[in-house]
């Protein structure tokens, strides 16, 4: 039996079946849990929600009538929520791999309802977007490398979640607060819901697209800004990424030709990660580039983005993003592992292959930021060498 009761009532034991308003307006993504620490219910206490509803049957009742209930916190300013703890890249990779599975198959889903012309409901989504910033959180390289990779079946759908996880890094870089982090992500998720709509002959075309098929193309933002439109409770920093993603600095872009401030902070970052995550990405008609070399294009492209939002994403994913291949000054080649607080220019680096013998070495970790005795030299193309193996040397297992 549900109760609706003032959240100064909630205790420890209580089933906290939802909490009043939108759900981004607490940091609570997930409704339908147990309050069984004095964190969580601090948690629930400082969210600034008014009233929730509780469960008595799957937990405690309220203790006296909600009029009367006495407040639980007197604090002026209560301390912050705690971040999650730092993990190990190969740890984090492990539960990545099984979120982004789950997140290919929400995506799957989704569209799939959009196709049949069902109610777009982004409830999944939520809890996903909080799935990946928690993991970001654990590490930062794990899950944002990890979708990048992507079978030609899957691409639409994974290229939605990896461009959630790169809004969500993006806007924690530049300074974007919890709650704004949270519509970055869900921007990201949903953005390309348009594509649903368009004939999956065109959108999965092995070759170059005709100039008709590409216009059918470009429908795409408006399409999935009108499914989105007509759902319950879409911000409206998720309905504008989903409308102005492919809008250009220099005013060339689509649908609007929108230019300079009037493209907003969140198109602009949309309009970065979209593009990042499609050109690292393996499509049906052509291989994905090197995380570096992609950004070295991107750098190159007059008027596309805005400048001083490329910038943020260089130092939010690195100069070597993971999963990068270097030449090293000893002339080793090695795989980025992950990145440095201390310089963008110094990852941590699994070297594997020396260019002088022309033959694989004994696998060596190598964190340049406080060894010294190598460094990277540029970046390596991979499509000289041809290494089958690139992925597994920093994924492990759990490429797929």
């Amino acid at each position: 039996m549900l109760k609706k009761v003032p959240v100064s009532q909630l205790s420890i034991g209580m089933y906290l079946h939802a909490l009043e308003g939108n759900w981004l307006d607490h940091p609570f993504w997930r409704n339908g849990f147990l309050i069984s620490d004095d964190r969580t219910l601090r948690k629930v206490l400082e969210s600034g929600v008014q009233h929730a509803f509780i469960d008595v049957v799957k937990g405690s009742d309220a203790p006296v009538p909600a009029a009367v209930a006495p407040a639980r916190v007197t604090q002026s300013t209560p301390p912050p929520p705690p971040k999650l703890e730092r993990v190990s890249l190969s740890e984090e990779v492990q539960y990545a791999s099984r979120l982004r599975a789950r997140s290919a198959q929400a995506m799957r889903d989704l569209h799939g309802e959009a196709r049949m012309g069902k109610a777009i409901d982004t409830g999944e989504c939520a809890v996903l977007v909080n799935d990946v910033a928690e993991s970001i959180d654990r590490h930062p390289d794990a899950f944002r490398s990890l979708a990048r990779l992507k079978t030609a079946d899957e691409y639409t759908y994974m290229h939605s979640v990896a461009v959630c996880a790169l809004m969500v890094s993006l806007g924690r870089e530049i300074g974007l607060d919890e709650a704004q982090c949270r519509e970055a992500g869900l921007a990201g998720m949903l953005h390309d819901l348009g594509k649903a709509l368009v004939p999956q002959e065109i959108l999965n075309k092995p070759g170059k697209l005709t100039n008709e098929e590409f216009d059918i193309i470009k429908t795409h933002p408006r399409r999935g800004y009108e499914l989105l439109a007509g759902a319950k409770n879409i911000p409206a920093g998720v309905l504008d990424v989903c409308l102005h993603h492919h809008e250009r600095f220099d005013g060339t872009g689509y649908p609007d030709k929108l230019a300079g401030d009037k493209i907003t902070q969140f198109a602009r970052m949309g309009a970065i990660c979209d593009v990042y995550d499609a050109v690292t990405s393996d499509r049906p008609y052509k291989s994905g580039w090197d995380p570096a070399h992609a950004l070295t294009q991107m750098a190159s492209w007059q008027g596309h983005f805005d400048r001083d939002m490329f910038k943020s994403f260089i130092r939010c994913i690195g100069i070597y993003p993971t999963g990068s291949l270097v030449r090293m000054r000893s002339g080793k080649l090695g795989v980025v592992l992950e990145q440095s607080a201390a310089a963008l220019t110094k990852p941590k680096v699994k070297l594997f292959f020396s260019t002088r013998s022309n033959e694989p070495i004994r696998h060596e970790i190598v964190d340049l930021a406080t060894d010294t005795r190598d460094q990277i030299e540029a970046p390596e193309p991979p499509e000289k060498w041809r290494f089958p193996y690139i992925t597994e040397l920093w994924a492990g297992d759990a490429k797929r």
